[in-house]
């Protein structure tokens, strides 16, 4: 039996259609180690975040409900933040611009014309000439059409919706940029409060010792040394409380820039850091690649430059379109839309690139070029995403250790205090023993609230590094 002609040529043309050039994108392979090298706090295993809680809504672990309503705020003033959900809509049009070209596009052009012909025109000799005006009406539909037989429109639009998916995992990166900022912030800002409320005790303590010392002068008990002393514990201790108010008032400030609030017109209480580091729960190596956002936005960054591939690739073979037009055409208006006035053409246009300079192959070795980087930096975010968890491990577990130890140290000095306190009330030892004992006791609060800070910090670093979260956030 013999084929149709026509059939084989229409077989060959669905073929050629369904023919795409250029490499199918698939996901580099990184090393993933099977676990964290720094071993997880205490708890990590047994903590689970409590189900009533957004697995997204990370800081509520830490149970602060003002920390809760400033994340809320911040969702919805942050002006960076804004600007990527503006980037997230100019990435969704542009696909959508992308997808139009795999449909024809179609124009309506009704136009309307009146023309005079002279009678001097040029005409072949003995031909008899005369002047006339006419009217043209035409109603006509032109359509175009690129037949995508290689690919390039299907691999644009495969670039186009990657680069979308950068842009929402760009969006997510900012997000979680911002609650994580903003966390650190307050947190900083409650230790300052904590640091406040450590030198004020030490100021009315030192304000009494000064005032003990001066009747102990007074009485020829102690020397005017003693009172020199007293007065300069106090004087550094009251110098230190307003260096704090300096430094808080600068986070204050970045508090509110961050809600998208002017900063005349933003203020927190004071609040005295009294917060306990929260358990995080478990996490594998292999979960950064789902949870972290900057990660999906390397890995779509690959996707898109792989479809560019294709995309210069095609640009090697020819683009066949196809143009269109059907409609009217009458010298009078009445009878436009009848039979004999009807026109149409149809016209394939094959383009075949020959000589292009050196163009092509110059686009497609750039375009190979863009995917190896895009596949370099995907590997070094990974890699990025494992150190910074564990520097977050490191710290929380070198910051706890340390400080259970300043707890320690604190109590101690606080017994010096006391036993250099009555030692000096009874005429037993020098001033400068009390002054000794008091600036190490000092230290030793400040340092402890200090750590206290850092252990709440390094854990909203940790769940930054983590991704933000628990759950797997796929990217749409």
């Amino acid at each position: 039996m013999r084929a149709n002609p026509r059939v084989l040529a229409f077989c060959m043309f669905v073929w050629a259609v369904g023919c795409t050039v250029g490499p199918h994108y698939q996901r580099p392979r990184v090393e993933v180690p099977p676990a964290f090298k720094e071993p997880p706090p205490a708890g990590w295993k047994e903590a689970q975040p409590r189900d009533e809680i957004a697995k997204g809504d990370w800081w509520v672990v830490f149970g602060d409900p003002v920390l809760n309503d400033l994340e809320k705020q911040a969702t919805g003033a942050n002006q960076s933040l804004k600007a990527a959900v503006e980037r997230v809509d100019q990435a969704r049009a542009l696909a959508r611009i992308a997808q139009a070209q795999l449909y024809p596009a179609v124009n309506a052009d009704p136009s309307v014309a009146r023309a005079h012909t002279g009678a001097n025109r040029p005409t072949q000799p003995g031909t008899v000439v005369t002047s006339y005006t006419y009217n043209t009406f035409t109603l006509p539909l032109d359509a175009s059409y690129e037949i995508d037989i290689f690919g390039k429109v299907r691999r644009s639009l495969e670039a186009a919706r990657a680069d979308y998916q950068v842009s929402v995992a760009a969006y997510q990166t900012v997000l979680l940029t911002l609650k994580s900022d903003l966390a650190q912030d307050y947190f900083n800002l409650r230790y300052l409060d904590a640091d406040r409320a450590v030198l004020g005790e030490n100021i009315k303590v030192q304000q009494d010792f000064l005032d003990l010392t001066r009747r102990r002068f007074e009485g020829g008990l102690a020397s005017g040394l003693d009172v020199a002393a007293a007065e300069t514990q106090l004087d550094t201790a009251q110098a230190l409380y307003v260096g704090d108010e300096r430094e808080r008032d600068q986070i204050e400030h970045a508090i509110a820039t961050l809600l998208g609030r002017p900063a005349s017109e933003f203020s927190l209480p004071q609040n005295p850091l009294n917060l306990a580091p929260p358990v995080l729960p478990p996490g594998l190596p292999s979960d950064l690649l789902e949870r972290r956002p900057d990660v999906a936005e390397a890995e779509r960054q690959m996707a898109a430059a792989s479809a560019r591939i294709g995309v210069a690739r095609a640009a090697y073979f020819p683009d066949l379109s196809l143009t269109s037009s059907a409609g009217f055409l009458s010298s009078g208006l009445t009878n436009l839309l009848t039979g004999p006035s009807t026109a149409w053409f149809i016209a394939p246009l094959l383009s075949a690139p020959l000589f292009q300079g050196g163009r092509l192959k110059a686009n497609y070795e750039y375009a190979q070029a863009t995917y190896r980087e895009a596949v370099d930096n995907y590997r070094q975010q990974v890699l990025g995403a494992f150190q910074q968890v564990e520097d977050g491990l490191s710290d929380l577990r070198v910051l706890a250790e340390q400080a259970r130890a300043q707890e320690l140290a604190v109590q101690a000095s606080q017994h010096t205090v006391e036993i250099s306190t009555a030692r000096y009330k009874e005429g037993l030892a020098a001033y400068i023993e009390v002054l000794t004992a008091e600036s190490a006791h000092l230290q030793n609060q400040r340092t402890s609230a200090q750590i206290l800070g850092l252990r709440l910090v390094s854990s909203v670093q940790l769940i930054n590094a983590l991704g933000g979260g628990w759950a797997e956030q796929p990217v749409p």
